[in-house]
């Protein structure tokens, strides 16, 4: 059992170093040998965690979505009182990575959003994410209760569809400088605002 527990922790920390990496170089100048170094562990000890650098960026992709995954989940039972209006924006905003705590975050994640382009793994990785997402929207939708005006959205899926589209987007939108965090905000919870017929509250940007 000990040397489970070793090797998991050793795969996790291969993980992180993968994505310090591809922070600073994007995922082509990822290499097994400066992984290796950035992990401060012996080119073999990375050959036996795993056979093949695409297993390995598999791996480091789904170590950043359970992070990810983990605080949204943070998010929705921290206060078992909130509403699921308020549920479901909290874990929009984490999603969107648009925080400036979350910049370095970002560019990974698009680092591997971008190699998915020509990886069917890495392609299979995030699709499963984005279906677990989903999901999770899809069913606070319904649970955030009727709008403003007594209508419920016609299609919770769809809405949670374009939410999470939105919230992607955002993150690219950010992370170039088009947008600030400040104004990603607004059009987030705009669009969540319009979801459930009500106003938008003002900007806090002019």
């Amino acid at each position: 059992m000990p040397r489970q527990v070793d090797h998991v922790s050793r795969r996790r920390l291969i993980a992180e170093a993968v994505c310090h990496l591809a922070d600073e170089r994007g995922l082509e100048g990822v290499t097994l040998r400066d992984v290796a170094a950035r992990a401060r562990v012996s080119m073999g000890a990375v050959q036996r965690c795993f056979r093949t650098k695409e297993e390995m960026l598999v791996f480091a992709l789904g170590h950043i979505s359970e992070r990810i995954s983990a605080r949204v989940q943070a998010r929705l039972l921290r206060s078992p009182a909130q509403s699921a209006g308020t549920a479901l924006g909290h874990a929009a905003t984490e999603v969107s990575l648009i925080g400036e705590e979350h910049r370095a975050e970002a560019r990974v994640w698009l680092a591997f959003v971008a190699q998915a382009a020509v990886s069917e793994a890495l392609a299979r990785t995030l699709k499963e994410n984005y279906a677990a997402l989903e999901e999770a929207f899809t069913r606070l939708i319904p649970e955030a209760g009727r709008r403003a005006d007594g209508a419920v959205p016609l299609d919770p899926q769809r809405e949670a569809r374009t939410l999470l589209a939105l919230a992607d987007g955002l993150t690219t939108h950010v992370l170039i400088g088009h947008l600030t965090p400040q104004r990603a905000h607004d059009v987030l919870h705009a669009h969540l605002a319009g979801l459930w017929g009500e106003p938008a509250a003002p900007s806090s940007l002019s």
